[in-house]
């Protein structure tokens, strides 16, 4: 999963819905039309970098490393009239005299544009705090930061001295959404006083903010070194652990006890229309909750049985339940430690590494490499998640592992999960479309969760092209993840548009997988928290499944995979009906043969 992406850090912030170019032809073999696109789209991403500093971080770009996103309701109206008029601009450029590819462009943008602002109605920003992130762990973001000059660690220090101005700002918009009846469900936010009590530290320097601090380069002189952690340590005790304590009080004695019981997205003010909304978004399809629901139904059937025949294949007795208890309890199936943990899911990232030229011709050229997930947020987030490499290739891409309570990580999904989150999953994905040289950096860095999610899934079930699943455990693990994708179909469509409630919808996890208990229930509350997301990962994996299943009968014995692989990454993220458009072109071309285009 993308979780990307600092979601700790990064989900306090409201970032613009999409990005714009480089690479692209000089501005003197242009027509008009694709002249004004072009500083349309380098006019946007320069907006994007500019208003949202954590997002310009995390694409590689440092020149606003000393500031926070203004999360003031006049810069919030000011971004959305600032997207309204670039959908504008958009409109009165000419797409019939454009060329072919920058007419993809172009829908592309527009379809992010014309939904960007479609969501406004919704006022999301009302809701700027999660239980996975928001400003009470903004010290996230220095995941991002290079921390290798001392003007690193002054941005750092005047960020941690702008931080009760976030925090004023985080609060006015949490006391409007009150005023607006937007509230996040209770259940959830039950979890951040305790997130929040972890800022507020005696000593500065066991501040998370002051991790920086611990170890900083030789290359900084030993005084200067000493004044920047003295600074540092006066801003945290000074500022940033005063306007946490206040943010704190406001949370536990004005906001929590307003939240409300309800979870369904239908409860908020104009919910039907915004879960419609988001089911749209996230599949990139115009599947209603009905079909959608209907469809994880028939997945969870399909997939039971393939785990009732691996079950008979390792002789287990008892019937599915039992087997599903037997994984989730037995000792032989967890490490005991969190270093353990880590090194196994290292070792398995090296093992996977040699076998991916059997599933594809260009591998990217931005290494990865495998972290811990931030024990401040651990107890709280899902086992895994990516966070892509910067699109400079200053930064690798990182691969971030749950190491919280190993014993409930069962060793049977760690092969599933790293071919989902690292390669060919979404290292594979991102790096490749980052190394695209010819699309508009907009391009190159969207993420449409159907296609990037849709990838990450298939990735999984490319470990039996790769020969990886000899261990009859580690195929329960690929069907484990497999049902886990569509249980979330049911779910998600269950509490969000049929009224389950949180335990029905946990109590069918538990029913359908063995997943343990822990895993089901912070899935569960993301399921609550980010209606609509979870839907895009089984839409995007049978839509990637369908068309290869089509290539590989359309060519027959030319079908290759790994030329069926590089054509679903060489479009960078796209809508689903896009990615269509193109494999069957593709297919078309192929039919052709060499010389016949």
């Amino acid at each position: 999963m993308r979780r990307a992406l600092l979601a700790a850090a990064l989900a306090a912030c409201c970032f613009p819905a999409f990005a714009a170019p480089a690479a692209a032809p000089a501005a003197e073999t242009r027509s008009a039309a694709a002249s004004a696109l072009h500083r349309l789209f380098d006019a946007e991403w320069e907006r994007g970098l500019r208003e949202s500093p954590e997002n310009a971080a995390y694409q590689g770009d440092h020149r606003y490393d000393d500031r926070w996103t203004d999360m003031s309701l006049a810069a919030v109206a000011r971004r959305e009239a600032a997207d309204r008029q670039a959908l504008a601009e958009l409109r009165r450029i000419d797409r019939a005299a454009l060329s072919p590819a920058d007419q993809l462009n172009y829908d592309t943008f527009a379809w992010l544009q014309e939904r960007a602002v479609a969501r406004q109605r919704f006022r999301e920003y009302l809701q700027p705090v999660g239980h996975q992130g928001g400003v009470q762990t903004a010290d996230g973001i220095a995941e991002l930061l290079p921390f290798a000059t001392a003007a690193d660690y002054r941005n750092w220090i005047a960020r941690l001295q702008a931080l009760p101005r976030l925090l004023e700002q985080t609060t006015a918009l949490m006391r409007a959404g009150i005023e607006a009846g937007s509230l996040p469900p209770k259940v959830l936010m039950q979890r951040v006083p305790a997130q929040i009590r972890g800022q507020l530290v005696a000593d500065p320097a066991a501040s998370p903010f002051y991790k920086p601090f611990l170890k900083m380069p030789e290359a900084i002189p030993a005084a200067e070194q000493e004044a920047l952690r003295a600074q540092a340590r006066a801003a945290i005790a000074g500022q940033v652990v005063p306007a946490y304590r206040e943010f704190g009080r406001f949370f536990e004695q004005d906001y929590l006890p307003k939240t409300r019981d309800s979870i369904a997205a239908t409860d908020l003010p104009d919910g039907s229309a915004f879960y419609d909304f988001l089911a749209g978004w996230y599949t990139t399809t115009d599947l209603d909750a009905e079909r959608i629901h209907r469809i994880g139904l028939e997945e969870v059937a399909r997939i039971r049985a393939e785990m009732e025949k691996v079950r008979a294949e390792v002789g287990f007795q008892g019937d599915l339940h039992a087997f599903f208890r037997h994984l989730r309890t037995d000792p032989k199936f967890f490490h005991r430690t969190p270093a353990e943990l880590l090194e196994a899911y290292q070792a398995l990232s090296k093992r996977i590494d040699p076998e991916l030229v059997k599933i594809a011709r260009t591998l990217p050229r931005l290494p990865y490499g495998v972290r811990p997930i931030p024990d401040n947020i651990a107890a709280d987030t899902t086992t895994a998640y990516y966070q892509p490499g910067a699109v400079d290739g200053s930064r690798p891409g990182y691969y971030y592992v749950n190491l919280y309570r190993p014993e409930v990580r069962p060793k049977w999904e760690m092969l599933a999960l790293s071919l989902h989150e690292a390669v060919p999953g979404h290292h594979f994905q991102f790096a490749r479309g980052a190394e695209l040289p010819d699309l508009p950096m907009f391009r190159r860095t969207a993420y449409f969760v159907a296609y990037g999610e849709g990838w990450g899934l298939y990735a999984e079930r490319l470990g039996y092209d790769m020969g990886l699943y000899e261990d009859p455990y580690d195929r329960v693990g690929q069907l484990a993840y497999d049902m886990w994708r569509a249980v979330r179909l049911v779910v998600d469509t269950g509490m969000h548009a049929k009224g389950w409630s949180r335990q029905q919808a946990i109590d069918y996890f538990m029913d359908n997988s063995p997943k343990t208990e822990q895993d089901v229930v912070n899935e569960i509350d993301r399921y609550i928290a980010w209606p609509g997301q979870a839907l895009a990962y089984k839409i995007g994996q049978l839509k990637i499944s369908e068309l290869r299943g089509e290539a590989a009968r359309e060519l027959g014995p030319a079908f290759d995979l790994r030329d069926y692989n590089d054509a679903v990454l060489e479009t960078g993220s796209v809508p689903l009906e896009t990615l269509e458009t193109h494999i069957r072109a593709w297919i078309a071309e192929r039919k052709r043969g060499p010389g016949k285009g």
